[in-house]
């Protein structure tokens, strides 16, 4: 420590060599929420693309997808005589599942996909805004497809999911590569230790998006089926609260707002009450359809449940936390 109050501290030799540091040379640091100081001997230094080269496979599909979840920039499929039709679909049904992932080369044994994002322009928070977006409109839409016999709307339902999948991988590739660099995380002003919760938002996230989808296909299999106005109406007010409690979720986890994600938890009571009365409207049903609408309302416990989830993993703004 010097008369001004400055401190020193010394970095071991043999890391400071191994990563090239020298008289001169600047480093990065971060503090993390619970105090420690991460020293990053790659500030300002343009990585190298990572790459990795895959053999075609039973699991293609899902070896892409895991690859890219990893973070890595190039993946290659590499064939020992040559790429099938069957796995070239498959690569190229895979590529357009995963957001930026171009394919760059092609020939007859190998194609080469290129992720061209800048992660620094991709803000988690903003990412997971588009997916629940994307999911609030197809809880709502799901529902009022099921109550005017609208088909094509629960079919647009479903088409959705798609774009959900898409924004969730990317999301989860971004958080890995956060993880990985201290100064992507400096730069997105996120600290790693709230990656997790993003993920798992963002999972609960596109869970409800999957139960909205089930709902969708139950509005499609009621084509035709006039329902009962006791059935709309207590329907209707189930979905309701169910749809409020799902947004005001999201809307406290994104602004850590500590009484909005409470206020998540204390709708159970009136949520199981109104669970109970829409259960009790399907006896006005064919015994099918009866069963198909106990089922819609288990879907849409489910999505209560996830939101009480997300709810449960809003953490109060940095400001207010505790020292």
């Amino acid at each position: 420590m010097t008369r001004g109050g400055t401190f020193f501290i010394t970095l071991p030799k043999k890391w400071a060599i191994s990563n090239g540091i020298k008289r001169g040379s600047i480093v990065a640091s971060l503090v993390t929420p619970d105090g420690k100081l991460i020293i990053d001997p790659k500030y300002n230094v343009e990585l190298a693309p990572k790459s990795i080269v895959i053999r075609p496979g039973p699991y293609l599909s899902r070896e892409i997808i895991s690859k890219y979840l990893l973070g890595y920039d190039i993946i290659s499929v590499e064939a020992k005589d040559r790429i099938t039709p069957k796995q070239r679909d498959t690569i190229k049904q895979t590529s357009s599942r995963l957001v930026g992932l171009e394919i760059i080369e092609e020939d007859y044994s190998r194609i080469v996909m290129q992720c061209l994002l800048e992660p620094s322009a991709l803000p988690p928070e903003k990412i997971l805004r588009r997916e629940h977006l994307i999911t609030s409109g197809m809880c709502r839409d799901s529902v009022v497809a099921l109550l005017e016999g609208d088909v094509n709307l629960a079919r647009n339902v479903i088409a959705r999911d798609n774009e959900v999948d898409r924004l969730y991988f990317l999301l989860v590739r971004i958080l890995r590569t956060i993880i990985q660099n201290p100064s992507l995380s400096e730069k997105l002003n996120i600290h790693p230790i709230d990656c997790l919760d993003y993920r798992l938002t963002a999972s609960l996230v596109e869970s409800v998006a999957d139960q909205s989808t089930q709902i969708a296909s139950y509005a499609i299999k009621f084509e035709g089926l006039k329902l009962t106005d006791e059935v709309l109406k207590t329907l209707y007010d189930f979905y309701k609260i169910i749809h409020v409690t799902y947004e005001d979720a999201v809307t406290a986890f994104l602004s850590r707002n500590i009484s909005i994600a409470e206020s998540v938890r204390e709708k159970r009571l009136r949520i199981e009450e109104l669970s109970r009365k829409t259960e009790s409207s399907a006896n006005t049903l064919p015994i099918e359809k009866a069963q198909d609408l106990v089922t819609i309302v288990s879907l849409l416990n489910r999505i209560y449940d996830h939101s009480v989830d997300i709810s449960d993993l809003t953490t109060p703004k940095v400001s207010q936390r505790a020292n």
